[in-house]
């Protein structure tokens, strides 16, 4: 059942929050076109959350809680959210949560504050979660304007502790060869000699999928490498278990956004490294990429890196995302680095006990040397 409340007559301004899947169909068009509007990230479309609500594991133990503004009839903002359970707390969150880098809420210009902060007190009123936690926010996500601490209504949300870096790839080079030059000399030669290493096993190419190339092949190539990655280092991820639909209905959402980059790199005609990437705001973002370890000499996975660094500077790309984590191949390119922060707050005793029994361990690591200081 969805909720719309009338907040102001003469603004024409309603509030509505979604929480079935029949309803969350039926605003597609409407949030589609908002997103267009406000030249949203993928991760804020009505298609990436769409396809990973028809397709998580245990869809019976989260529920929607996708806050909407309308002005009239039309729809000028959505605050994505929904409910989850981890280790015994139910949790309010962002909808794909797992899959999504950059957190944030679509808001049309025309769309008062008020309103947004009504939306946001109405998902908390309703309950149903002991702890809200939204991370992955960019220094100027729009979601910000929802916590300011002159907010009324809802749960006060304050700075957390846990935090992550988006390192990037940006700068001024004339030609991807200009960015390669740059590299340090130990680079340029690991570079040519894992190029070489490849070639004596068979012919190496690198390349852009063309947009009518079948996904499916590729795509299982690249979830029996991640899953062969993640045994080995003891791991799990359900966006690459076999059989699993996310991964397919993700980067279905990005081909039909027309955003989708494939980059992959063969030898003899075998893919030896895969890279799924997208382009928006003139930048090329690289969501998941994995390498064949039985190739791990010739470092497959950093050539095809170097490779598609230089194509998108060569076809006008002013940066490379590595979205979020710290992995040390990212640290090794980057010259910036965006601190990504995060945000908590309370509704339940539960959720109070939780939130002070974490920050106690903060600050027993700061103690020890061993964290930052607790700031919630």
């Amino acid at each position: 059942m969805n909720t719309i409340v009338s907040i102001d007559a003469s603004s024409a301004e309603r509030l509505e929050v979604v929480r079935s899947a029949d309803r969350l169909a039926a605003i597609e068009a409407d949030w589609m076109h908002l997103w267009h509007r406000t030249d949203g990230l993928i991760f804020q479309s009505h298609a990436w959350i769409s396809a990973w609500w028809s397709t998580v594991a245990e869809r019976d133990q989260r529920a929607l809680r996708i806050g909407l503004v309308w002005n009239g009839d039309r729809l000028v903002a959505v605050v994505p959210l929904t409910i989850g359970k981890r280790k015994g707390l139910r949790f309010l969150e962002w909808a794909a949560s797992s899959y999504t880098d950059y957190g944030d809420i679509l808001v049309a210009p025309e769309c008062s504050l008020s309103a947004l902060q009504d939306v946001w007190a109405q998902i908390c009123d309703a309950g149903g979660f002991d702890i809200a936690f939204l991370n992955h926010l960019l220094p100027g996500a729009a979601v910000r304007k929802i916590f300011t601490p002159d907010t009324s209504g809802g749960i006060r949300l304050r700075p957390n502790h846990r935090e992550e870096v988006s390192y990037r790839v940006a700068g001024q080079w004339k030609s991807g060869a200009a960015w390669f030059a740059e590299q340090s000399k130990k680079t340029r030669q690991n570079y040519r000699r894992g190029v070489k290493t490849l070639e004596e096993a068979g012919e190496m190419k690198f390349r852009l999928l063309a947009p009518d190339e079948p996904l499916q092949p590729v795509l299982d190539r690249l979830s029996a490498l991640k899953r062969r990655w993640l045994v080995e280092r003891k791991r799990e991820s359900q966006l690459f278990e076999e059989g699993a639909p996310v991964l397919a209905a993700l980067v279905d959402a990005l081909a039909r956004a027309g955003v989708l980059r494939i980059f992959v790199l063969e030898c003899d005609g075998a893919m030896v490294a895969v890279s799924i990437n997208f382009v928006q705001h003139h930048t090329m973002m690289a969501f998941v990429t994995t390498f064949d370890p039985d190739f791990s000499q010739a470092s497959p996975g950093m050539i095809l890196m170097m490779d598609y660094i230089q194509w998108s500077i060569d076809h006008g790309l002013g940066t490379v995302d590595f979205l979020c984590g710290a992995e040390s191949f990212k640290h090794k390119f980057a010259t910036q680095g965006v601190v990504l922060q995060s945000v908590l707050g309370a509704r339940t005793a539960q959720g109070s006990i939780a939130s002070l029994a974490d920050r106690m361990r903060q600050r027993v690591r700061h103690v020890r040397g061993r964290g930052p200081v607790p700031t919630s």
